[in-house]
């Protein structure tokens, strides 16, 4: 016997002071009911009710049972009556984990347009450059690079292609030139990042540009008197004519074109796999996640127009 259902039975009776009335309001039968109470007070080892030909009504232990279980059983109902609410409309915490570049690129630009349109969903964004564990951390999605996304996830994408670009400003290439393929970065300060998962020192990528290998993909490392694990301020050292920096085409297309940093490198830098917001299943999933999607979407679509020069076409020779 469910112990929950049995109270409720209990609290119908003693409110209703019958039975039959009681029975009604359960849709169950009332020798149903009369065999339920039977059986909790078996399992609790006393009277709760005091019958008569006339009217039902409460021993000392049924109204001391009753004062307890009652607010219990109204509490229980209004979180059942709100969780079955998150069903049919967005509402409550979307907790997401997102790293730096799309938090800046992205979440920060968007974050009130979304907030405006759906008031009930709240936020809870973890900005993280660590791969999560979405389960294991409670996340109900978040967004990364295609490749660092896991295989078991479901995944959305959310941006086309994209491209990473080595850049300046123009005082580093009038003093120190410019390098004409990755080899020559041996003789470049370059600005290197660290990785705040691993606190490796990350690897800049490049693609072959012709010959057997064309278009496939290699990591070099660099070297350089600044290392940091902020993307602003390898982005601030580059304006300032520090030395060279490795960054994603959208984090620096703006600065790019003011004329503030300058591209070098590009035949070697294709286009690679986009952003995907990333989640653990499709069954069931939540308003307030179905509505994030969507709205992410809609929002990265109206970004990339005009199209970006990060998702033309490379042409490498």
């Amino acid at each position: 016997m469910r112990d929950d259902y049995a109270l409720r039975a209990f609290r119908a009776i003693a409110e209703h002071g019958s039975f039959t009335r009681a029975a009604a309001a359960l849709d169950v039968t009332a020798s149903a009911l009369s065999q339920t109470l039977q059986q909790l007070e078996t399992q609790l080892g006393t009277r709760l009710l005091q019958r008569t030909t006339r009217r039902v009504g409460l021993t000392e232990a049924g109204g001391d049972l009753l004062k307890r279980i009652a607010p219990a059983l109204t509490e229980l109902d209004r979180a059942m009556d709100e969780t079955r609410q998150h069903g049919d409309r967005a509402r409550g915490t979307l907790r997401l984990t997102v790293p730096f570049i799309v938090s800046q690129w992205m979440i920060e630009p968007m974050l009130a347009e979304f907030m405006a349109r759906w008031p009930d969903v709240r936020l809870d964004i973890h900005v993280d450059n660590s791969l999560t564990d979405l389960v294991a951390d409670s996340f109900d999605a978040g967004i990364r690079l295609g490749e660092r996304v896991e295989r078991d996830m479901v995944a959305v994408p959310i941006s086309g292609p994209m491209r990473s670009v080595v850049v300046a400003s123009p005082t580093y290439f009038k003093r120190h030139g410019r390098p004409e393929n990755p080899k020559e970065l041996q003789s470049h300060n370059c600005i290197k990042f660290r990785l705040p998962s691993s606190g490796a020192i990350y690897r800049w990528e490049f693609a072959h540009r012709s010959g057997a290998q064309k278009g496939s993909w290699y990591e070099m490392a660099v070297d350089g008197s600044l290392t940091v694990n902020d993307f602003s301020l390898a982005l601030r050292a580059a304006e300032d004519g520090i030395g060279m920096t490795y960054l994603l085409d959208m984090n620096v297309r703006t600065v790019i074109d003011a004329g503030r940093l300058e591209c070098v490198l590009e035949p070697w830098l294709p286009p690679f796999e986009g952003l995907y917001l990333y989640y653990p299943s499709r069954f069931q999933v939540p308003p307030k996640l179905r509505v994030f999607i969507d709205f992410v979407r809609e929002w990265a679509t109206r970004a990339a127009a005009p199209k970006s020069r990060s998702n033309e076409e490379w042409k490498p020779d």
